[in-house]
């Protein structure tokens, strides 16, 4: 018996491998493989679905070109028979016996793997023709009871995507006689559902999502696989890594999602590879050869930075004489800024709209008319929307974007400390804000790329050819239940036309503007809480940084230290608050502004309480002269607290000097707030302990010195012009 084991061993073996050689004798060649699907027209979706079909070297063919659809809408009503039609004419045609056909949709449809594994696993599927399958039933309901019963995984038919060999499909839709606005999926329901139908032809449903992956009903089935430089969707119920994925039904926005992984538009390996596709150079164009774009500028509300925003608007690296404004201005108390900006600056630009705040033009109807401009224009190629409160730190970003070479592209801005930002990741059921899985990455930087997705605002540019095509229509931003950015992004979305949001450079940031204020003539003074970065940007001194860092700060007497802290716009601003407040004090010992009612060396001044400025000076303070005072005084650390903090006016027949004293704190703060020379003549500060002064004080450099014991000091007069001071008694 020993013997005869080994040669039936050696027999079963050899006949093992010979069915294995056998099995892949019979696997079906590539090129055996066509694909077939119907685009009426060039759609966002049908691109991608071009390049994941190239990427994977899939042949395919396209049916329809060129026709008028009229095949339904599938999302109000069953339709797609003109599909079935164009498929019997086109399979009526083929003579090749052995060839395989993949039908399938294209608009919402994207390839994650290629040819060799799709011919593998439909062969495992050991049938004819392969249908895609739902675990919902559509059209019909009632016919639930007539398909048969499966042991695991999805029951239920999807037309969306199958395959099979031509016979067998050609005479599937034989008997197709139906118009084009009828049902393909209920046309391939009653054939599967029709035992002999299905038996003769051979089919069978991809019950476990080993080729076809249909999203509806199965979001939750559905992750993200990264793995080796390449992306796939992984059906996590089944364990199975489908071929196609298919965002049938209303999935639209998670195909949109995945497609901008799936299969290799961005992995942690490479990155994004989509965004150096198609692009569109302006390097080789003469000024006058560049695209021109109309920019609309949109004020709905009491901003602040205004005057900064037209500042930046200027600096954008684009030649002028290529741009066209639509400026809408629906506040009033902007009114001034804007038109400061179009008398000085307007004749740099081609041409110039404005829409002012009496003509009562509100938001909706102002953006409809700027897209408008653009569409009728012949010469306008893209439109620019740049909302007042967008912060836009990069000159380039319009050269960035017509770069992309996209139908809409917004460049991500973001709100400073917050995951703020203009652009949502997904959408709610009810169509408002979700967050994707990606979202806080994308808004973080540690994935850049080019993202599709479902909602932008505030900043984006749009292709006029878009305008004057799929988005035609007049009142895109106009709807009795939604606001004027998610009006005209629900109108895109059901155009099929894709919005696009870049995160591979920095931008700029959006301001807040919901507790900004306009009772005061420099309101931008009061945001040093809600919007601190500007507010530095805008008030602090250009060196400022750079003293910390490279150690500028100047001793001109013992103890004294001399450093640069605000900037001229801030000490103007400061200046004119303080005379458009103008209840300047008396300069007399009695002050019933402060505690005991006596002051012992009057001046002339206004307290920061006065104007409601106490907490942000006290702000001010802490962010940005308590880390000097830490420095120049190791072991001190301050709060920054105080009980007086003013401005100062010094007048050669009002009050021209101080006499000697101490000041009231640990250390005291003095700010100069003009330029001697210019405004006024004389002036400065004598420490008389050290016989040390300093009689020429630069505009918007801070004084520090200790307040008691041993800096007894003076004020020296002012003996011409007016000179201001910003004084604050630090830590009493």
């Amino acid at each position: 018996m020993k013997r005869l084991c080994f040669p039936i061993l050696s027999w079963m073996c050899l006949c093992a491998f010979s069915s294995l050689v056998n099995c892949e004798d019979q696997r079906i060649p590539e090129d055996k493989l066509l694909v077939l699907t119907v685009a009426t027209k060039e759609t966002d979706g049908f691109r991608r679905f071009l390049r994941s079909a190239k990427h994977f070297n899939y042949t395919v063919k396209v049916l329809g070109q060129g026709e008028k659809w009229s095949g339904g809408d599938y999302m109000s009503a069953p339709g797609g028979g003109q599909k079935v039609r164009l498929l019997k004419a086109a399979v009526a045609e083929m003579k090749s016996e052995d060839q395989v056909i993949l039908f399938i949709d294209s608009y919402d449809v994207v390839f994650a793997s290629g040819p060799k594994e799709l011919l593998r696993k439909f062969q495992q599927a050991k049938h004819k023709v392969v249908f895609s399958s739902e675990s919902l039933i559509w059209p019909d309901r009632h016919l639930e009871d007539k398909y048969p019963h499966v042991r695991e995984g999805n029951r239920f038919l999807g037309s969306g995507g199958f395959m099979g060999y031509i016979p067998n499909i050609r005479e599937m839709v034989a008997n197709w006689t139906g118009a084009d606005s009828d049902s393909d999926q209920l046309f391939f329901t009653k054939v599967y559902i029709d035992p002999p139908r299905r038996k003769a032809l051979n089919i069978t449903l991809d019950t476990k999502c080993r080729l076809f992956q249909n999203l509806h009903g199965a979001l939750d089935e559905v992750v993200l696989k990264f793995e080796d430089g390449r992306v796939r969707a992984r059906n996590v119920q089944y364990d199975t890594l489908p071929v196609i994925l298919h965002g049938n039904g209303p999935t639209k926005l998670q195909m949109n999602y995945l497609g901008n992984y799936v299969p290799n538009s961005w992995t942690f390996e490479t990155g994004c590879t989509a965004c150096l596709e198609n692009l569109r150079s302006l390097s080789s164009l003469k000024e006058s050869e560049y695209p021109l774009v109309v920019i609309g500028i949109f004020i709905q509300q009491p901003t602040p930075f205004v005057s900064v925003f037209f500042e930046r608007l200027l600096k954008l690296q684009y030649p002028k004489n290529r741009l066209k404004l639509f400026i809408s201005n629906q506040e009033p108390h902007h009114e001034q800024q804007v038109s400061s900006f179009l008398q000085n600056h307007g004749s740099l630009y081609l041409d110039v709209k404005s829409i002012r705040p009496e003509e009562e033009m509100d938001g909706a109807d102002a953006r409809d008319m700027a897209f408008d401009m653009c569409r009728k224009d012949k010469e306008c190629d893209y439109f620019f929307n740049l909302d007042i409160e967008v912060v836009l730190k990069n000159e380039n970003t319009l050269k960035i974007l017509i770069k992309q070479n996209l139908p809409i592209v917004a460049p991500m801005i973001t709100r400073v400390g917050r995951l703020w930002s203009n652009f949502w990741g997904a959408l709610s059921v009810d169509g408002y804000y979700a967050r994707s899985e990606d979202y806080v990455d994308i808004v973080q930087g540690r994935r850049v790329g080019l993202w599709n997705v479902p909602y932008i605002s505030s900043v984006y540019l749009v292709k006029a050819s878009l305008l004057q095509a799929e988005l035609k229509d007049y009142q895109l931003f106009t709807s009795e239940s939604l606001d004027p950015d998610m009006a005209f992004c629900h109108n895109v979305r059901s155009k099929g036309v894709f919005m696009y949001v870049n995160n591979l450079h920095t931008f700029g940031r959006i301001l807040s503007t919901e507790k900004y204020k306009t009772e005061h003539l420099h309101n931008d003074l009061w945001q040093i809480f809600e919007n601190p970065l500007d507010w530095q940007e805008r008030y602090i001194h250009e060196n400022y940084t750079r003293m910390i860092k490279d150690k500028l700060i100047e001793n001109p007497c013992p103890d004294v230290y001399w450093f640069p802290l605000f900037n001229d716009v801030a000490c103007d601003h400061l200046v004119e608050e303080m005379e458009h407040f103008g209840k300047w004090s008396g300069g007399g010992n009695m002050d019933t502004r402060i505690q005991g009612g006596y002051e012992n060396v009057p001046t002339i001044d206004i307290h920061m309480n006065q104007v409601n400025y106490e907490k942000e000076w006290q702000k001010f303070l802490l962010e940005f002269v308590a880390p000097i005072t830490e420095k120049m005084f190791p072991g001190y650390y301050t709060k920054a607290q105080f009980d007086l903090a003013f401005v100062v006016r010094y007048k050669p027949d009002e009050q021209p000097y101080l006499r000697p004293h101490h000041d009231a704190s640990t250390f005291t703060i003095n700010i100069a707030l003009n330029q001697v020379g210019i405004d006024y003549q004389g002036g400065g500060c004598r420490f008389l302990r050290y016989d040390c002064s300093i009689q020429a004080p630069r505009k918007g450099w801070a004084l520090m010195h200790p307040g008691r014991l041993t800096h007894y000091h003076e004020g020296l007069p002012t003996t011409a012009g007016v000179r201001y001071i910003a004084v604050s008694f630090v830590d009493p």
